[in-house]
């Protein structure tokens, strides 16, 4: 029994490592959202354009998601301090960037260099946890990883409408330097390499496949609320990422070391935990797009109000993600399953039905429904996915959700941004407009989360199916 203790203990220095890797890619996610409130700002000071200014974020998720399928090579390649020193590097140049910025054009290049730091590290942590963890801690610790990255969306809003409000837009870089640095020193005391690398290749047709890929969707897919479909800055963007795409697979299936591993997508009960990972990243991210315009646009606060009555809520998943966790690690997948998915297709139903007539009371019950169930089952679905892997396919599963995660986290935002922009372009009150489009986008993203639901429910029975069987 002491045996068993013993080896289910998680070493400290596996802990600074996760902790700085967490810390690093906290203060990449939280950028993004903070930077969101300080468009308005940017646009005045630098005197550009609405379309222009949202490459703030556009050009960040483009570069986090073409470096993260690299991730599983990199790794394979590269020992894990060094890639973390390398991230931490690239990040706090970006940010010393953003933060002395005299023209927009700085400002962009910034944000890409934080980007290749966040797409480095944010699959490193994950590698940390799925390597270094004992098994029966996993789902705890993969819990507290899903809640490091998921506080910072949480805070984000709140953080930059109080220091745009006091301090000026360029102290929310100056506030992240002494977070980076205690990441640093943790990192090289902490990471160390439990597998030995190996001398693996990057194709490099496959990474212009990727970048091509990535380029075409996301700019498709940022473009969707502003042009007409089928224009070329979206159905032709889009068409282009789908062949280049299409392109990226077949390459991948001539390599002996692919850049990533598509035949994790012919494991059934990896490819089901996916999808449903995929349809709860797309809700979440387009509602914490819908709630703050909506607060603003159709209720008349404040944006410092609008990201404080979605605080609550936001934080309520960030810190049930290691509580799940646990759930998982003792009783197995379907509760914290079933259950989330079950509440978060109320929540969204919830906002659907009342969709017209929302005031700041009903946002906050509703949304703090909704985040209790993502609290419950959403970093589990990660956790669950993975399970169904060999230890040597874990790296590539990571990068698989990883990826996902950026991609799905542009496109519920883009798709809940041209339902609402669609509706406001008719004639009448902007209020009455925004209402009316958010109340689409909910009965959209229900419909998905019933989908989802369903999905859960399929694929926990025939798990437990499967373990009855055995």
């Amino acid at each position: 029994m002491a045996t068993t203790q013993q080896s289910d203990k998680i070493p400290p220095k596996v802990i600074g490592a996760i902790i700085a890797t967490g810390l690093m890619s906290f203060c990449g996610v939280i950028i993004e959202t903070a930077m969101n409130i300080t468009f308005p700002t940017l646009m005045r000071e630098f005197n550009v354009a609405t379309n222009l200014v949202q490459w703030m974020t556009t050009i960040y998720l483009l570069v986090v998601a073409v470096m993260v399928p690299l991730s599983a090579t990199l790794k394979r390649r590269f020992k894990m301090k060094q890639l973390f020193l390398t991230a931490i590097t690239l990040f706090i140049i970006g940010v010393i960037l953003d933060g002395i910025a005299p023209a927009f054009w700085v400002l962009l290049l910034g944000r890409a260099v934080q980007g290749l730091g966040t797409g480095i590290a944010l699959p490193l942590m994950f590698n940390i946890i799925l390597e270094q963890v004992p098994l029966a801690k996993r789902g705890t610790m993969m819990g507290v990883g899903t809640l490091i990255t998921g506080v910072a969306p949480a805070i984000g809003p709140t953080f930059g409408g109080i220091v745009v409000a006091t301090l000026g837009w360029r102290y929310i870089f100056a506030f992240l330097m002494p977070l980076l640095i205690i990441a640093l020193i943790l990192g090289i005391f902490c990471i160390q390499q439990k597998v030995p690398t190996s001398a693996a290749t990057i194709d490099q047709l496959s990474v212009i496949f990727i970048i091509v890929t990535f380029a075409g969707l996301i700019f498709g897919i940022s473009n969707l609320g502003s042009q007409a479909f089928l224009s070329i800055s979206v159905g032709g963007a889009l068409l282009i990422g789908i062949i280049s795409l299409g392109l990226f697979v077949a390459r991948s299936r001539q390599l002996e070391q692919p850049i990533l591993d598509l035949k994790l997508f012919s494991n059934v009960d990896f490819r089901r935990n996916l999808i449903c990972f995929c349809l709860i990243q797309m809700a979440a991210l387009a509602l914490s797009f819908l709630l703050p315009n909506y607060i603003q646009l159709v209720n008349g606060q404040s944006t410092l109000m609008a990201g404080l009555l979605v605080l609550p809520g936001a934080a309520l998943g960030a810190v049930l993600a290691p509580i799940s966790g646990q759930l998982y690690d003792r009783l197995g997948a379907n509760l914290p399953l079933r259950l989330g998915s079950g509440l978060t297709v109320i929540g969204m139903l919830g906002f659907w039905l009342w969709g017209h007539h929302l005031n700041d009371v009903m946002i906050i019950g509703l949304y703090l429904f909704f985040m209790l169930g993502m609290g419950l089952h959403y970093g589990n679905l990660m956790t669950n996915g993975l399970q169904h892997l060999t230890a040597s396919q874990n790296s590539d599963g990571n990068a698989i959700y990883n990826t996902a995660q950026q991609f799905m986290a542009a496109l519920g935002t883009s798709i809940s941004a041209a339902i609402v922009a669609t509706s406001q372009a008719h004639a009448g009150s902007q209020a009455t407009l925004t209402a009316a489009g958010s109340w689409n986008a909910f009965g959209l993203f229900a419909i998905l989360l019933i989908i989802e639901f369903g999905l859960i429910i399929w694929t926990t029975t025939r798990e437990k199916n499967s373990v009855t069987a055995h």
